[in-house]
């Protein structure tokens, strides 16, 4: 087999690889001898199928895949000869295939970057730590109970803390908001679905009183004639609820799947749900600082293109999804997730390569209490597991994601490592709050 390698960019190669057809010919004749055997057709009996029918029927096919598997041995051959790693799948395209002589293709594809070895010891990573205290457990129950509350409607003011439904209309400089009739709205007082000055306005006011009052309106307000204006408001309120909270008693907490609806075995199990989230959540501040890092130190590094557009491509197929459920339109511009697409690629390729330099492997114990944990959140845990166990792609991605947690763990016990202690509400915030 003859082999030549052609460098056309910084990381696109060409590969033009020859081979006598002497083997595609063998494998032809074995699988037409093979078909021959086994092929039925009508007016013969099983085997006795003469090969010029097989020829004919199968031959094209025959070929065809004769001619896949061959190219697809001589392309794997030549890749590990030639020490190339394709960053994707190359594009072959057959040049001469001549039973009598030989076989020759070209394959076009980008190489995974040469990274070198990769130091983590330098890096600065910070640990976050946390438990979950009984006070976490408390603000939970207290937050499952605010969930399954129900509303009384009162005669009195209006306070904090209760559901408050209105009418009103707003005149702005260029106009009355809405130009005829009024605004439906509702809020709960003190849960900043509106905005806290607005709701402020709307303690003390009883059913069917009106008020007047000037406000200003916040950028991005919902109404987008109101956003980043100011307004002559004027409400009338028309219904304000009271919530009643329920008792944590055992129809309470059976209704959360605890069997014996004791108030301990419930506060085990909101532990154990805490517990789980917050493990998932040091992993993710941690895997996020890892990455920063990592990918700063590597700047220069060239990335395949293909890998970026591809990854670019599935971002989009994703932010789609929800256009598409909605009926409006389902395309997404994927150029728009290149910046993001190109951080993902580099940090997956130092990832990967850190594991491969370092001979990390999947640690099987890991991936059982990963899928456990996961199981552990639906009706039928055993279920969700076999689930995995039948689905390929599940596993392989819940594998993937194993692997990188490890790859994760094992910069931060090499890198400059110092730890910082959170509260389990710190640790949940979202980034930015």
């Amino acid at each position: 087999m003859q082999v030549l390698v052609e460098n056309i960019g910084k990381l696109e190669r060409k590969l033009t690889v020859s081979l006598p057809a002497d083997g595609l010919q063998n494998q032809i004749n074995a699988r037409l001898r093979q078909l021959g055997r086994e092929v039925r057709i009508k007016g013969f009996r099983p085997g006795k199928v003469p090969a010029s029918v097989v020829e004919q029927r199968f031959g094209n096919q025959v070929r065809s895949e004769a001619l896949g598997e061959v190219v697809r041995n001589a392309l794997n051959t030549a890749l590990v000869q030639e020490n190339l790693r394709p960053a994707r799948a190359p594009a072959v395209e057959a040049t001469k295939v001549d039973l009598a002589t030989e076989v020759s293709f070209v394959a076009t594809f980008e190489v995974m970057p040469e990274v070198g070895v990769v130091d983590v010891s330098a890096l600065k990573v910070v640990r976050p730590v946390a438990e979950v205290k009984d006070e976490d457990i408390d603000h939970m129950i207290e937050t499952l109970r605010q969930q399954r509350r129900s509303w009384n409607e009162v005669t009195r003011a209006a306070a904090v803390g209760d559901m408050v439904m209105f009418e009103s209309s707003a005149v702005t400089a260029e106009g009355r908001v809405p130009p005829e009739g009024v605004e439906r709205a509702g809020t709960i007082i003190g849960s900043g679905a509106l905005f806290p000055e607005l709701e402020q306005k709307l303690v003390g006011l009883v059913v069917d009183q009106e008020s007047s009052f000037d406000i200003a309106f916040p950028d991005g307000y919902r109404v987008a004639a109101l956003a980043g204006r100011e307004a002559k408001l004027s409400i009338k309120v028309a219904r304000v609820s009271e919530a009643s909270l329920p008792e944590v008693d055992a129809e309470f907490i059976r209704s959360f799947g605890v069997s014996d609806g004791t108030v301990e075995t419930f506060r085990l199990e909101v532990r154990a749900n805490l517990e789980r989230e917050l493990k998932g959540a040091l992993m993710g501040r941690l895997k996020a600082q890892v990455v920063d890092a990592l990918i700063a130190s590597h700047a220069e590094l060239e990335l395949p293109q293909g890998m970026v557009d591809a990854e670019a491509n599935s971002l989009a197929q994703q932010a789609s999804k929800p256009n598409a459920a909605r009926g409006a339109a389902a395309s997404v511009d994927a150029s728009q997730y290149l910046e993001v697409a190109a951080r993902r690629v580099k940090a997956a390729i130092l990832l990967g390569e850190l594991a491969r330099q370092n001979s990390l492997r999947l640690d099987q114990n890991r991936l059982n209490e990963t899928m456990a944990m996961i199981a552990s959140t639906y009706e039928d845990p055993q279920e969700v597991i076999e689930l995995y166990r039948r689905d390929p792609q599940l596993m392989q991605n819940l594998q993937s994601r194993v692997i990188e947690d490890q790859v994760i763990d094992w910069i931060a016990d090499h890198a400059d490592l110092s730890t910082q202690s959170l509260t389990f509400a710190e640790v949940m915030r979202p980034a930015g709050m």
